[in-house]
């Protein structure tokens, strides 16, 4: 968890930026990409991620403007990139401005349970690590690149001019 204001937005900086590259490198046709069918294809996880804050971070009682939420999201792989960025700039602004090292303590309701606000800021970037993780699987099966967010890819080895790890 988070002790300091600072921390989170360290933390949530590196993260997003990992995050945020994968957004960047996904196209239209790839958001239809599904595991199997009758599961989320990537363009509903990728927007989610947009939205995700809707649940946590608003609970908290931060403010701070995101893309609107719709049913359905875009078809456009850009406008979920775009709305990334923008949604991420809007928390590290609001994080940085409305909240305190002290009142990282406070308790406030979550899912019907109590979560200090330092709880919750964790908790939101641990579920934003868990779908970028669900977004490399399907980004592969897609025929997308993807980036090593805590060690190389297959295509960073190469381009590191390194063969990749064999099987």
């Amino acid at each position: 968890m988070f002790t300091t204001i600072e921390s989170f937005i360290s933390e949530y900086q590196m993260e997003s930026a990992k995050t945020q590259q994968l957004l960047d490198t996904l196209t239209d046709e790839s958001l239809k990409q599904t595991q199997a069918d009758g599961y989320r294809p990537l363009g509903y996880i990728a927007w989610h991620l947009v939205h995700a804050e809707r649940g946590m971070l608003y609970g908290t009682g931060l403010a701070f403007e995101s893309a609107p939420l719709v049913s359905e999201p875009p078809a456009q792989a850009d406008m979920i990139a775009d709305a990334f960025r923008s949604t991420t700039e809007n928390i590290l602004s609001a994080v940085r401005t409305q909240l305190t090292d002290e009142k990282l303590q406070d308790v406030v309701p979550m899912f019907g349970q109590s979560w200090t606000i330092s709880y919750t800021l964790y908790s939101y970037f641990k579920h934003e690590i868990h779908h970028r993780g669900q977004l490399t699987i399907l980004m592969r099966q897609a025929g997308l690149p993807v980036i090593g967010a805590y060690g190389p890819s297959k295509e960073e080895w190469v381009a590191f001019g390194r063969p990749a790890p064999a099987i």
